[in-house]
């Protein structure tokens, strides 16, 4: 409620909080004259405040021609004036009975007042000692339109952006009409430091590798459909809808992408069938998270508008292979934040992901669409960013760790390459890792030495362990004690050696279990010396 509405309620407020009709002024002022009664009291504070709103919109126009005016010293200076009513000295508040040429008259007086003050206060003169009342008051006021600046600007959305035609055109197709959006990228275009038609060079045996998804191997990649939705939020079941869906796949080296729009609620038919279409040519789905969000939502609008549910493609989630490559780097696997941190590609005014659903219901209420133009461009990059990706992943892990890279992402490739059942792939990588040396270089070493010891080399096993140590800080190496303490029992038969090491592992085994290790290394050396 705005402070003229405050105001107007207050000056009509009877005892109680009741409306009534205001009392004359004339009662008032002869209730002044003699001893007041309550009535004449109640009867005074309405005249003031009347009187009070009449001056504010009087000084308002006064000092807006000073071009420094504000509500709240609107009504400061004016209950200044007026709270001065209890002096002799105070103006006299007009009677009922005065014609209209006498409240015109009282008004010019008001404004000349108002000028005067006005023009006092401007040349720092001090007009009379300040009423801590009109003080309190003017830091209320203040506080007041301070918290209702905030308010509004954190119910501020976004920006207003320019005005743009949105630019998705009615096609018409066998099933209805779908409103699409396409534009196709040449074979040079590049993502950040990364070609897009790098993703056409994959490997189907080292994209299984990567994804840890043996049916993988046997998927022409070529005819692969990359796959991106933008929805109405993340209610889940039935109250999400996709409209947005993004494709893209490769025609010859270019990219083609193509955005199926939705442009009002129970039209998705269309759309649908033309994706279950493009499904049906493509050979395998990529997409980032559409595991557990993409596809499960779109399989749900797919029964709900009773529309055939296409046959389910071999699938490569590259969330799932992002975590467990960059999972070292301690940053999440957020996928705009993977575009700027490993392809190098920075965003400029990309729209917030949590703002896209808002946008979306202001276009259905009737807007141009032009807030919903960012939105487009946003849905596009992610595309274009897959298919990047998954590129530079393939290209990096083929590498074997050759390439200069960041010591935290090859130990993340020799990890997946163990997985993955390539032994010869994850040594290469993690003796990469291990050259930077710190806890990586530590964790790297211990990989390695676990493939050295499946592969019954554990002589360089136990090397890997004993350089391990040189990188460890005091008090950190008891983990890889006992992994020694472990080798030179069980697998070289050295007991001095596990009897050294144990003792120094002491910190990360249970007093229990660490006592009984030693005893029985006492025991079996005591055995070998008789």
């Amino acid at each position: 409620m705005d402070l003229k509405r405050k105001l107007s309620r207050l000056t009509s407020a009877g005892p109680g909080g009741s409306r009534g009709p205001p009392a004359p002024v004339n009662a008032v002022v002869e209730a002044r004259a003699g001893e007041p009664v309550p009535d004449a009291q109640v009867a005074l504070r309405q005249a003031v405040m009347r009187a009070t709103v009449a001056e504010a919109q009087g000084q308002r126009e006064v000092l807006e021609e000073a071009g420094t005016t504000t509500v709240a010293e609107v009504l400061v200076e004016a209950l200044r004036k007026r709270l001065s009513m209890d002096g002799d000295a105070s103006p006299p508040l007009p009677s009922s009975g005065a014609d209209e040429s006498g409240e015109a008259s009282g008004l010019v007086d008001l404004r000349e007042e108002a000028r005067r003050r006005f023009a006092v206060r401007k040349a720092g003169v001090a007009d009379g000692p300040a009423d801590p009342r009109v003080e309190s008051l003017r830091q209320m006021l203040s506080f007041w339109a301070e918290r209702q600046g905030t308010a509004s600007a954190r119910r501020a959305v976004a920006p207003v952006p320019e005005p743009r035609a949105l630019p998705v055109e009615a096609r018409t197709t066998s099933f209805g009409t779908v409103h699409v959006a396409e534009q196709v990228y040449p074979p040079e275009h590049r993502h950040g430091t990364a070609p897009v038609a790098a993703a056409l060079d994959v490997e189907s045996r080292l994209v299984a590798s990567l994804a840890l998804h043996p049916e993988l191997e046997s998927v022409d990649f070529t005819r692969m459909l990359m796959l991106d939705t933008e929805t109405t939020g993340l209610a889940g079941g039935t109250g999400t809808v996709p409209f947005l869906v993004g494709l893209a796949w490769f025609e010859g080296r270019s990219l083609r992408v193509q955005q199926l729009f939705l442009r009002r609620m129970g039209e998705e038919a269309p759309m649908l069938r033309l994706l279950a279409e493009r499904m049906a040519s493509s050979s395998c789905l990529v997409t980032y998270n559409g595991k557990s969000f993409d596809w499960p939502l779109l399989r749900t609008r797919f029964v709900l508008n009773r529309v055939p549910v296409p046959k389910e493609l071999p699938h490569l989630d590259l969330l799932h292979c992002a975590r467990r490559v960059f999972k070292h780097r301690g940053e999440g696997a957020r996928l705009v934040h993977l575009e700027s941190k490993v392809l190098g590609h920075h965003r400029v005014d990309d729209v917030d992901g949590s703002l896209i659903p808002e946008l979306y219901f202001r276009f259905l209420r009737g807007t141009d669409g032009s807030e919903l133009v960012p939105v487009l461009e946003h849905n596009q990059k992610d595309l274009l960013l897959l298919a990047a990706l998954l590129g530079d992943l393939v290209r990096r892990f083929k590498a074997e760790g050759t390439e200069r890279q960041d010591p935290r992402d090859l130990l993340g490739f020799a990890l997946v390459a163990e997985r993955a059942g390539d032994p010869a792939r994850a040594l290469s990588f993690a003796a990469a890792a291990a050259e930077g040396g710190g806890p990586v270089g530590i964790e790297a070493l211990v990989v390695a030495s676990r493939l050295s010891r499946r592969a019954g080399d554990c002589e360089t096993a136990v090397a890997h362990l004993q350089r391990a140590l040189t990188f460890a800080r005091p008090g950190q190496g008891a983990t890889l004690h006992l992994s020694l303490t472990k080798l030179y029992e069980h697998s070289l038969k050295d007991l001095p050696r596990a009897l050294f090491h144990a003792r120094l592992a002491a910190p990360v085994e249970l007093p229990a279990d660490h006592q009984l290790r030693l005893e029985r290394l006492e025991r079996r050396l005591s055995r070998q010396g008789a």
